[in-house]
C-alpha cells in the first residue's frame, strides 16, 4: 500500500446520500510537474511516505487513495454572492477528493482547485493559474503562523497548459492545487437545502456537522441540538474572524459560500495582509463598493451568519436563533 500505517481513510461524507454532490472525473492535464508538497500536512494524515510518483498519480491524475472514494464529487450549495442570491454555482473548479482521520482524530477532506470542469463550472475552464495556487500556499501558511485558523495546501502540481484570464497577462501558467480542509460544509450548503426547502436533509446535514466536527454535541436532541449546531459556529467563525482582524488579513471574497461550518479559513482567491492600518482597505479590485474591506470583515461575516440561521427557521425557534 502506497501509504503509511498512520493513513486512516473515513469517506464519511457518503453518508448523507444523494443530493449533496455530484460525480465527476478530473481534468486530463498535459503534464505534472511537483511544485510544492507539504510534507508536514502529509505527515498529519500518513502520506508523507508517497513517492513522487504516487504523489502525482493521486495529486495530479487523482487515482482514489485505499480505502476511500472511489470517485471525485463536485459539492453542491447555493450563495449570496456580493450580497446577490445565487443558485448557479457549486463547485466550478473542485472537488471532494477524500477524507481521513489525522494525527488528532480528526476528520480532514482533501479538496481540490483547478482539477476540471464540473456541472457548476458556469461556461468557467475549471483550471488555476500557477500564480493561484501560489498565492494559496503563501496565504496559508502566513495565517497558520500567525495562529489564524486555516485550511493547509498539500499540493500544488503544475499542469502544462496556458490559460487565458482578463485580470492578469496571458496567456498564464496552469496548475491543481490539494488542500487539507477540516470539511468543506459552507453557509451556502444549507442555503441551496433551504431553497428547496428540504427539511429533512437540512437536518442530515446538521448531523453530519455536529456528529463529525463538534461530537461534544452530540448528546444534544432535536432543537437543542440545532440551536448547540447554531451557537458553536457563530463561535468558531467569529473566533476566525478576530483572528483575520488580529493579523491584519483581508480575505477579500466574504461571500456565504466561503464560510465554512468549521469556522475554518479557506479559499484563497483576492487575499492580502494590510500595508498599513486602513480600515477601507480592500483586496479585490472587483469589490468596488468596499463591501469586504478589512474595516467591515466582522459586520460581513454576521451578516452571513444570518443568512445561516434563516435555513434553520424550520427546525428551531426564530427568537431562539440569536
Amino acid at each position: 500500500m502506497p501509504v503509511s500505517a498512520a493513513y486512516r481513510p473515513d469517506p464519511r461524507w457518503l453518508s448523507l446520500g444523494e443530493g449533496f454532490h455530484d460525480a465527476v472525473e478530473a481534468a486530463a492535464f498535459p503534464a505534472r510537474v511537483v511544485r510544492y508538497r507539504n510534507q508536514r500536512a502529509a505527515a498529519s494524515v500518513g502520506l508523507e511516505s508517497l513517492s513522487e510518483v504516487e504523489w502525482v498519480d493521486h495529486f495530479g491524475r487523482f487515482v482514489p487513495l485505499p480505502g476511500n472514494l472511489a470517485e471525485p464529487l463536485a459539492l453542491r450549495y447555493h450563495g449570496h454572492q456580493f450580497r446577490s442570491y445565487n443558485p448557479q454555482i457549486g463547485d466550478g473548479r473542485g472537488f471532494l477528493f477524500a477524507q481521513m482521520r489525522d494525527d488528532r482524530g480528526r476528520l480532514l477532506d482533501l479538496g481540490t482547485k483547478g482539477s476540471g470542469q464540473t456541472p457548476y463550472s458556469r461556461f468557467g475552464d475549471g483550471r488555476l493559474t500557477l500564480k493561484g495556487g501560489v498565492r494559496e500556499v503563501l496565504a496559508t501558511e502566513m495565517l497558520e503562523l500567525r495562529g489564524v485558523n486555516t485550511s493547509k495546501t498539500l499540493s500544488v502540481i503544475e499542469t502544462g497548459e496556458a490559460l487565458q484570464r482578463n485580470d492578469e497577462p496571458s496567456p498564464t501558467r496552469s496548475c491543481v492545487l490539494v488542500r487539507l480542509s477540516h470539511g468543506h460544509v459552507r453557509i451556502g450548503t444549507f442555503q441551496r437545502l433551504a431553497a428547496y426547502r428540504d427539511v429533512e436533509r437540512t437536518r442530515k446535514l446538521v448531523d453530519y456537522v455536529v456528529e463529525t466536527h463538534f461530537p461534544d454535541l452530540a448528546t444534544l436532541e432535536g432543537e437543542a441540538r440545532i440551536l448547540g449546531f447554531f451557537a458553536r459556529v457563530v463561535d468558531r467563525v467569529a473566533q476566525t474572524c478576530a483572528a483575520w482582524m488580529a493579523a491584519g488579513f483581508v480575505h477579500g471574497v466574504l461571500n456565504t459560500d466561503n464560510i465554512n461550518a468549521t469556522g475554518e479559513s479557506f479559499d484563497y482567491g483576492p487575499w492580502r495582509f494590510l500595508p498599513t492600518y486602513e480600515p477601507g482597505f480592500t483586496a479585490a479590485y472587483f469589490d468596488e463598493t468596499g463591501l469586504y474591506a478589512f474595516g467591515r470583515q466582522p459586520g460581513a461575516v454576521q451578516w452571513n451568519l444570518a443568512r445561516l440561521a434563516e435555513t434553520l427557521l424550520e427546525l428551531a425557534d426564530r427568537d431562539r436563533l440569536v
